[in-house]
């Protein structure tokens, strides 16, 4: 897909990764709608800025409506999360966002981008769709959630010509990894790579090497990575 020119709308453009993502397009010719809660907290130039809880679902009807032109779709917004065993409160709230937050958006644009030539959506998944970082399963089990949902949606959305790109990363520098003590990537190469591979018309973009790493493994025997894992934490 060609960015420039393009029209894009990017969840939870206020910080991190999404902020850059908001930044970039705009640097490579492409009209944004930058989305955050609260949009106050939007801070770039040269973006339309819109209200957007995505795990309010009028608030998603709402901007599919005010975003009509929209043909490039970036499902950036998420949350953490912790044990699956801990509270459950927050067990339900990261599979509200991360998952039914970015499903609804899909089903909200997935008509938009039909009218718009078919176009493009991109979610933001993670490393830990393949794994599970301690203290964080249910992070995990929520991005495993939108990676097989990328999957799914490559299937039901090829015949209107929607591309759904899946990405991955591991750590990087931004709000939802203060506190942890592991290598982090910039968040602006995360978006650069992200938009090489949306222009690339990928269907999978997989970040950094660990990230790369851990997409190996799956072909592996689990407790092989298990014991790998255990010495990158250890290292």
């Amino acid at each position: 897909m060609d960015i420039n020119g393009a029209t894009a709308l990017v969840t939870g453009a206020n910080r991190g990764i999404g902020r850059h993502l908001a930044a970039q397009l705009v640097e490579r010719g492409a009209k944004v709608y930058a989305t955050a809660r609260r949009p106050t907290s939007v801070d770039l130039d040269g973006v339309e800025v819109l209200a957007l809880d995505i795990s309010d679902a009028d608030a998603v009807v709402a901007a599919a409506r005010a975003a009509g032109d929209v043909n490039l779709l970036v499902n950036n917004a998420g949350i953490g999360g912790g044990n699956l065993l801990g509270d459950l409160d927050v067990v339900r709230a990261a599979l509200d966002v991360n998952f039914w937050g970015t499903l609804s958006m899909a089903r909200a644009f997935a008509p938009v981008l039909a009218a718009n030539g078919g176009g493009t959506m991109v979610n933001i998944a993670s490393s830990a769709s393949w794994f599970v970082f301690p203290g964080s399963s249910a992070y995990a089990v929520s991005k495993a959630a939108v990676w097989s949902m990328g999957k799914a949606l490559r299937q039901e959305l090829a015949g209107q010509g929607t591309s759904v790109m899946s990405v991955h990363l591991g750590a990087a520098d931004t709000d939802m990894m203060k506190g942890y003590d592991v290598p982090k990537m910039d968040p602006a190469d995360v978006a650069r790579i992200t938009l090489d591979g949306v222009e690339a018309d990928a269907f999978e973009v997989v970040v950094d090497e660990f990230t790369a790493m851990v997409k190996a493994s799956l072909s592996q025997d689990p407790r092989d990575f298990d014991k790998q894992f255990q010495q990158f934490l250890n290292s």
